[in-house]
């Protein structure tokens, strides 16, 4: 049943709106929550709130239901300098959390409170699509690598992260078994060419390919010097799953931890 006041529509007059209309899934991990909120606003560039100095912040839409009136009322929130920030945004009334968060995010557009990510002038990226995709890939203790560890740690595995496999060479593996000499790197698919997953940026086309096979140059250099250096190299895509990977580490390990592998089997 609808009540109209102020021109607004109330569905829930006479009855609490049901769990579905506004609470998450249970279990839900971070992971999933983020993209719900993705598909709701329209992209993950479309969650950006102005900080200030060209700076952006990735905002949510967080929906909490008022029993006394029976209303779901929606609410952006998002981090600026350590602190969390809300704002409300108004209130929904759809059967369902995903249409709710949907129309939540085209009021907070339509108020101007949050805008598509843009690139800066600086930025040789395509689109800020593209830049997402290179910041994604660029750094240490990325979201593939910690899944790999995890894996690895629950097969009993313990390793050193971020290390040289040879000290005195400037060459630093993701993941390093000193004993078994193995050192492994999690590759991401940009920034070193994977065949299956890298698309060549339109901007600044010749610099990123020069780039990229600098990057595969480099890795080559990396494998082969290790190698006579007596370290197994294992580079593992971003892509592939941590666990089977994970497996095929732990292989490769303990047979060179076996006393086979030291008496040179």
């Amino acid at each position: 049943m609808t009540e109209t006041t102020n021109g607004q529509v109330r569905r829930w007059k006479d009855r609490m709106p049901p769990n579905r209309a506004w609470k998450p899934r249970a279990g839900m991990s971070r992971e999933a929550r983020a993209a719900e909120q993705d598909r709701a606003a329209g992209g993950r560039l479309a969650r950006a709130v102005e900080v200030g100095d060209g700076q952006y912040a990735r905002a949510s839409i967080a929906l909490r239901l008022y029993r006394s009136t029976r209303r779901i009322r929606a609410y952006l929130r998002w981090s600026q300098k350590g602190e969390t920030q809300e704002r409300y945004v108004g209130e929904v009334d759809a059967s369902t959390r995903t249409a709710n968060l949907a129309e939540a995010w085209k009021m907070a557009r339509a108020a101007g409170y949050v805008t598509t990510e843009s690139l800066p002038a600086s930025s040789w990226a395509s689109s800020p699509a593209s830049r997402a995709v290179m910041s994604a890939n660029k750094g240490k203790d990325t979201k593939p690598e910690k899944l790999l560890r995890s894996a690895l740690h629950k097969r009993g595995l313990r390793y050193r992260v971020g290390a040289r496999p040879v000290p005195n060479l400037r060459r630093t593996a993701d993941i390093v078994f000193t004993k078994a000499r193995v050192a492994v790197f999690v590759d991401g698919c940009y920034w070193h060419g994977c065949p299956d997953h890298y698309r060549p940026a339109n901007k600044g086309a010749a610099f990123w390919r020069e780039k990229i096979a600098g990057n595969q140059a480099r890795d080559a250099e990396t494998n082969e010097v290790l190698r006579e250096a007596g370290w197994l190299v294992i580079r593992i895509w971003e892509h592939e799953d941590p666990e089977q990977t994970a497996q095929a580490v732990a292989k490769a390990v303990r047979a060179r931890q076996s006393p086979s592998a030291s008496d040179g089997g």
